[in-house]
């Protein structure tokens, strides 16, 4: 009998269990009061206790280096911001609800960190949230993909072979450390290396930090330029007499001149040292400066003495003529 007893207790916890058991996302909703605009949850930092600090995980990933400007000091990329949080107020027992483990929200519904990017100067509108978080026993998970332009203090002075490092702060605008303190769920190099595996587009850029790739200024300003230099060189060899000498090597440096003036275009005037590749056009024009000056000197001197031995010349047919008409007049007064 007592036996029949136990059976039919065992069987009456199972029925009852299974008729409290929820399989439905309403019901967890509802368990944790989340069906009803609830403006506690969206205003209050979700700490049972006010003493505890949030602790807020982002990783960021890079998709692409858009655009690098030298002369505003910026860099425009396409970033993936994954941000996760601890809510002390969504919790609950998963065997309760048929196993759900995790499932979505809008984000309007929930209290959400104010952190962002203290280098930030792109627009509003380039900023992509999704509207849904999702939450894991208690975890809250948003996402953000954005087109991200930030300043950058960059350093040129090995440009075109330059590596730059652009520092990314993330910050909450409102509250201290001891209220929210930020980490990340992944290290560095996990990070930097499903960049690199996922990136779309870097343009002249590699990401070890950020190295430049040098070979078009190569091909475009320092080849060139060593180019003239050596045309320069060579018009020692044209001869003064022809006239072509001067005009040559003020040829070389109006090219020089327009390498310079793209130069400019690349490089800020906010630069305290001058660039290496800067030094390296100003020598060079410089070199052919002189030279356009030396040739226009022996120039000079060529003509002088071309003038100076027209009028020695002349001086002495004069004295020729002088001579000759001289003993003329004597042979004709000793004929006489």
């Amino acid at each position: 009998m007592s036996a029949l007893r136990v059976a039919t207790f065992i069987a009456l916890i199972g029925i009852s269990s299974s008729q409290t058991s929820d399989c439905s996302y309403l019901g967890l909703l509802k368990h944790l009061n989340l069906t009803s605009t609830n403006e506690v949850l969206q205003i209050m930092r979700p700490v049972k206790n006010w003493t505890t600090s949030t602790l807020v995980q982002v990783d960021m990933l890079l998709y692409g280096i858009l655009q690098v400007d030298e002369m505003s000091q910026t860099v425009t990329s396409h970033i993936w911001i994954e941000m996760s949080w601890m809510n002390e107020f969504l919790t609950w027992n998963s065997s309760d609800f048929c196993g759900i483990e995790k499932f979505t929200v809008p984000m309007s519904s929930l209290w959400t960190p104010d952190v962002t990017i203290l280098e930030d100067a792109s627009d509003t509108s380039s900023i992509y949230r999704s509207p849904l978080s999702q939450v894991t026993s208690g975890w809250v998970y948003t996402t953000t993909r954005q087109r991200l332009t930030f300043t950058c203090q960059m350093k040129l002075k090995d440009f075109p072979f330059d590596t730059q490092k652009c520092t990314i702060t993330f910050s909450s605008m409102t509250s201290d450390a001891g209220v929210i303190y930020l980490g990340t769920v992944k290290n560095d190099t996990a990070l930097t290396i499903a960049s690199e595996t996922f990136m779309v587009t870097q343009g002249e850029w590699e990401l070890i930090i950020m190295m430049r790739k040098p070979m078009l200024y190569v091909v475009i300003l320092i080849v060139p330029l060593f180019y003239l230099l050596i045309l320069d060189l060579a018009s020692f060899f044209i001869s003064e007499a022809r006239g072509e000498k001067l005009s040559f090597k003020v040829t070389v440096l109006l090219s020089i001149s327009v390498l310079l003036l793209i130069l400019h275009d690349m490089l800020p005037s906010t630069e305290e040292n001058l660039p290496m590749m800067a030094v390296y056009c100003v020598v060079t024009f410089a070199l052919v400066g002189i030279s356009l000056l030396e040739a226009m000197l022996v120039s000079f001197l060529f003509d002088l003495d071309c003038y100076c031995g027209q009028k020695t010349r002349s001086s002495v047919n004069a004295q020729e003529e002088i001579q000759l008409e001289a003993d003329f007049d004597k042979g004709k007064v000793s004929t006489d």
